[in-house]
């Protein structure tokens, strides 16, 4: 079995500078992609790209967070810090029509001193005649090489991603796992114990352990054999600088955990018992659906309330209501410094990753749409019933399905949520997202014509 490493590409760059534009034409899309997830519904700014046979996560790092009462400056700054330091490759675009600011010159002091790859890219250049007399000033920054483009217009586009491709990490570049291996990533925001919970797995018995290099940017992930299966666990420890700079850079560490999401089939999200859950936490926890990942909830630092009821009975009710949309993920609590719980986590794993990776017969799922149409009528829609023909399962992790309609648009969301919850109970799928689409049985016969 084998695991694929592909690069991250941050786009960095003032407000208006072009940044969702480039976006865009990278990732071939002309709006901002919105998840369906209810709960997780947001601008997604980072997408995976398939160029020319090379996968890499592109993602724009102005969109991630808004500045909120930061000096720009400051804000543009501290993406580039997170850039630097978790991005394999950055875009850093600048404003071909407002020529250098006092921020350029700022940002370009920081990439100058990391061996990343870099690419300043000067936007809003539209043709050859622009390029000669807008790029000479930009050369100011102490830049070797200028990329002259126009990310609405498409001039320039082919060069910069031609040389993009030459700097992405191949596809080929995979590590090998034994058969079988579940990836479990943790997730957490700084100092909420991930790494002192994975030592604290680590430390049980019966653990056969190896490292792993490379699975996730900066990180050494291990490798173990715990009764008939291997797991590997990716860390994804976050950003760790001292100084003012840290609490702005947390927002930024997502891209650490994009990496990681894309190589895991569980996220656990650690939540810490004394804090309680905040809104970096319900973000990551967003993300992990956005993805389609299998999602477990570990209270960490439970130690610290094991003897106050009224406490716990209070965080429970708080993560229940700032993440109604993932009433499925396994909710545990635990303690990496005590070992409390820990026990009860593999097995949970193994339930999750089997519903994960369930495949069901299609005449099972058609016995379960049609006992389900029974027990509670379609509505009508403009004047028809609305009908169901058959059901069949078209992937797994995690489970998706698809079911043929006389008008998908007649479904409304209360009667889609009443089918999700009966293939839930019927197909034994409790503890995963699930991904129902309802499509026109019409449709279909019109592409075969």
């Amino acid at each position: 079995m084998t695991t694929q490493t592909h690069s991250i590409v941050a786009l960095v760059g003032r407000p208006n500078v072009g940044k969702s534009t480039l976006f865009n034409r990278i990732t071939r899309s002309r709006k901002a992609l919105v998840d369906p997830t209810p709960g997780v519904t947001r601008d997604r700014h980072y997408e995976k790209v398939m160029w020319n046979d090379k996968l890499f996560m592109l993602v724009d790092t102005g969109g991630i967070e808004d500045a909120g009462g930061d000096a720009m400056g400051g804000h543009i700054r501290d993406q580039a810090l997170a850039a630097i330091e978790e991005a394999d490759i950055i875009l850093f675009l600048l404003d071909g029509r407002e020529g250098v600011t006092p921020a350029d010159k700022e940002v370009a002091n920081l990439l100058r001193r990391t061996e990343k790859t870099i690419f300043y890219v000067v936007n809003k250049v539209d043709g050859p005649k622009e390029e000669m007399e807008i790029l000479p000033q930009f050369y100011e920054l102490g830049v070797d090489e200028l990329w002259a483009l126009s990310a609405e217009h498409k001039y320039g586009f082919p060069t910069l991603m031609d040389a993009l491709e030459e700097s992405l990490l191949s596809s080929d570049d995979t590590i090998e796992l034994p058969e079988n291996t579940v990836k479990v990533a943790f997730f957490g925001r700084p100092n909420v114990g991930k790494s002192s919970m994975i030592n604290q797995i680590l430390g049980q018995d019966r653990m056969v352990v190896s490292s792993v290099s490379g699975t996730t940017r900066d990180s050494v992930d291990t490798l173990l054999s715990h009764g008939n299966y291997n797991y590997l666990l990716i860390d994804t420890a976050g950003i760790r600088r001292k100084g003012k700079t840290k609490e702005k850079l947390e927002k930024f560490s997502i891209l650490k955990a994009l990496a990681a999401l894309e190589k895991c089939d569980i996220a656990v999200v650690l939540i810490d018992a004394d804090e309680g859950i905040t809104e970096q936490d319900t973000k990551v926890i967003g993300y992990t659906q956005e993805q389609g990942r299998g999602l477990i909830l570990l209270v960490n630092k439970w130690d610290l309330i094991k003897d106050d009821k009224e406490r716990q009975q209070k965080l429970m009710a708080e993560i229940a209501l700032a993440v109604p949309f993932v009433g499925f993920a396994p909710l545990l609590t635990a303690s990496a410094l005590t070992g409390y719980g820990i026990k009860r986590l593999f097995p949970t794993i193994g339930s999750v990753f089997r519903q994960f990776t369930a495949k069901f017969p299609t005449s099972a799922l058609n016995r379960l749409l049609q006992d389900a149409v029974e027990a509670h009528s379609p509505p009508i829609y403009k004047n028809k019933r609305l009908k169901f023909y058959y059901t069949s399962q078209v992937g797994s992790r995690p489970p998706k399905f698809v079911i043929m309609s006389n008008s998908s648009k007649g479904v409304h969301f209360s009667y889609e949520r009443y089918l999700v919850n009966r293939f839930r109970e019927g197909l034994g799928l409790d503890k995963v997202p699930l991904q129902l689409f309802i499509r026109d049985k019409n449709r279909e016969k019109k592409q075969k014509k």
